[in-house]
């Protein structure tokens, strides 16, 4: 079983450029988007989250249930749902502005325990920097580290978030010895001011870092370094591609018997090229629908 644990949303997507553009609501958030990528590769994958009982929170629990993801760790409360506004640029990449104040998802709790049989738990994006949730994800990511299971991190920077740039990426460095696989995009990396090689000693044993069209770079923290061309593909958005990376790797981590360090440490060059070369496949079907809508197993034929 894989926990992802972090946040629901609606993503509220503009049907065109303009900022009078209609917006159409759709499910979202970085952590939901991987649990549901998950589901639909046929992964064994529970959410762990606080949704609200408003009818966002209907519809996001509904999508959840739909790609055969388990909510049973889900807490629910009466806030409001928080609200992500997309602005897509003309390659199709998205950034957001967000409607935060007294959602639900920030006052998760971390739960005494984790589904039985939780083998990885993956962690990412607003949930990370929004008090007081942020404190119990972190709370949730050091014990789940202590207990031996395998941990994902995808910080998925909004600087918009952020009221102390500084106090979050030193709190960042402080995640490394805790995180198994951190996955990170370019714009990450130049925002925190760091290097794959300089995390990857700090704790993670493969720092995967995603670049756009340029595709996907591994760094272990053995010294191997291996980067995969992404497809070309007509490009509806980005939005999703980034945790459908995230998602693809734990599925093919879980098929490799992968998940722990020591196996994690064990991978070679050709474990890397297929897994590097699954997840930007299974990105590139993302990339080529609005919104985030990544791929089931039978469509990249697993």
């Amino acid at each position: 079983m894989i926990v992802v644990a972090g946040e629901a949303l609606i993503d509220l997507v503009p049907h065109e450029s303009g900022p009078l553009s209609p917006l159409r609501p759709v499910p979202g958030g970085g952590p939901f988007n991987t649990a549901v990528a998950l589901g639909r590769l046929g992964a064994g994958v529970a959410f762990c989250s606080r949704i609200s009982t408003d009818g966002y929170g209907e519809a996001l629990l509904e999508a959840l249930r739909a790609s055969g993801v388990d909510t049973g760790p889900v807490q629910r409360g009466p806030e409001p749902t928080t609200l992500a506004l997309a602005r897509l640029d003309e390659d199709g990449s998205a950034s957001y502005a967000f409607y935060v104040e007294g959602t639900a998802d920030r006052l998760f709790e971390a739960p005494r325990a984790l589904p039985a049989g939780t083998r990885a738990v993956s962690f990412g994006t607003c949930s990370l920097v929004l008090e007081p949730g942020a404190s119990s994800y972190e709370e949730l990511l050091r014990a789940s580290a202590a207990r031996g299971l395998f941990t994902v991190l995808d910080p998925n920077v909004r600087p918009g978030l952020i009221p102390s740039p500084g106090a979050y990426r030193e709190r960042f460095r402080s995640w490394l010895g805790s995180v198994s696989l951190l996955k990170l995009s370019e714009e990450d990396a130049r925002w925190l001011g760091g290097t794959p090689r300089e995390w990857a000693a700090a704790g993670p044993g493969a720092v995967v870092l995603t670049r756009g069209a340029a595709g996907l770079t591994v760094v272990t923290r053995e010294g191997l370094e291996l980067s995969a061309p992404a497809p070309r593909v007509p490009v509806a958005d980005t939005i999703g591609a980034g945790d459908t990376v995230t998602a693809a790797l734990l599925h093919g981590l879980t098929r490799r018997g992968a998940l722990t360090p020591a196996h994690l440490a064990a991978l070679d060059t050709e474990d890397w090229r297929d897994l590097l070369g699954l997840a930007t496949r299974a990105a590139a079907v993302t990339c080529t629908r609005p919104g985030a809508q990544p791929p089931t197993a039978a469509e990249l034929g697993l």
